[in-house]
């Protein structure tokens, strides 16, 4: 299932690829952009099937609604942009014209987090996470690298109804075979120990698996599992991995409220409390900088994970 990271590659280019291949299999797969085909890479798709592809401009309330229209007529639109737009910008019309209507609308937003980076706080997006999950009849996913990215596309087409994918920028660590892992709706375990857990999503895969190394080194042995599906949650592995384990940190690139993390203590506290811990950007705003300061700066770091892990081992 997975591999050590010995190369990056663009999730970006992984998904606009993945749309190329689904919509040859399967001709109502439709793809809408708000004038950002070239970031999103939707453009791969419009060369493919120009006429299956729709540059809405930049309005995403209103490709949101197109999107909807389309799924009424049996099309399966996949609607794509930067995810701060996706969610904020366009929440109303996710919302009211594809959740509550319960539509075959697939929302896809890049540049999750803070990997925007030097475009400033009002492009990167930590709430997006905390903004989908709680729209009932949708599906969140944030999948980690290149190949896990295009098995939640082909995910996404086969699933019936509203799906959320969080993307990420470009030279993410490939952390997954070319496959992807087999079903994402399940959560992917990296490594195996009995001495605590680190659930992690995206861009922080493999920095958890570089500290798992480093605790390994200490006679530290954990469990590192990828929470690709962050709704509905996996609920019969999370309790399978808390259940061989004395406690569980969490590490996403979101506000340490309302993500992945949230959603995995709100299934603890109810059937399995454990001591706890969610790592995530600290519910501030960031700045403008590089990707990696910023990350430092918001204590998401192999080395800061690990000296979290040996914390809570420590309290536990």
């Amino acid at each position: 299932m997975s591999c050590s990271a010995t190369r990056t590659a663009s999730m970006r280019t992984a998904y606009g690829e993945a749309l190329v291949e689904v919509g040859r299999t399967n001709p109502n797969v439709v793809v809408l952009d708000a004038d950002l085909s070239k970031a999103t890479k939707t453009s791969l798709f419009a060369e493919a099937f120009p006429d299956r592809f729709f540059n809405i401009g930049i309005a995403e309330q209103n490709m949101t609604t197109v999107a909807a229209g389309l799924a009424t007529c049996g099309k399966i639109p996949f609607a794509t942009s930067l995810a701060v737009f996706s969610t904020m910008r366009a929440c109303e019309q996710v919302r009211t014209s594809v959740a509550l209507t319960n539509l075959n609308v697939k929302i896809v937003g890049f540049y999750g987090g803070l990997c925007t980076a030097e475009n400033g706080p009002t492009h990167q997006c930590i709430a997006d996470l905390g903004v989908m999950r709680p729209l009932p009849n949708m599906t969140v996913l944030a999948p980690a690298d290149a190949p896990s990215c295009k098995a939640c596309v082909r995910w996404a087409v086969e699933h019936p109804g509203p799906v959320y994918l969080r993307g990420l920028r470009d030279g993410e660590p490939v952390l997954y075979d070319e496959t992807g892992p087999a079903d994402v709706s399940r959560i992917q375990i990296h490594r195996e120990g009995n001495d605590g857990a680190i659930l992690v999503n995206g861009f922080m895969l493999h920095l958890a698996l570089e500290a798992a190394d480093r605790l390994a080194a200490r006679k530290i042995h954990i469990t590192v599992a990828d929470v690709i599906t962050i709704k509905p949650i996996d609920q019969k592995t999370l309790l399978e991995i808390a259940g061989n384990v004395p406690c569980v940190l969490s590490v996403e690139e979101h506000n340490v409220l309302g993500g992945m993390g949230s959603a995995v203590a709100e299934v603890l506290a109810q059937k399995h409390p454990l001591p706890m811990r969610i790592m995530g950007v600290p519910d501030v705003f960031s700045n403008s900088g590089k990707h990696s300061l910023l990350l430092e700066a918001a204590g998401l770091t192999t080395e800061k994970i690990v000296e979290n892990a040996v914390e809570l081992l420590a309290a536990t």
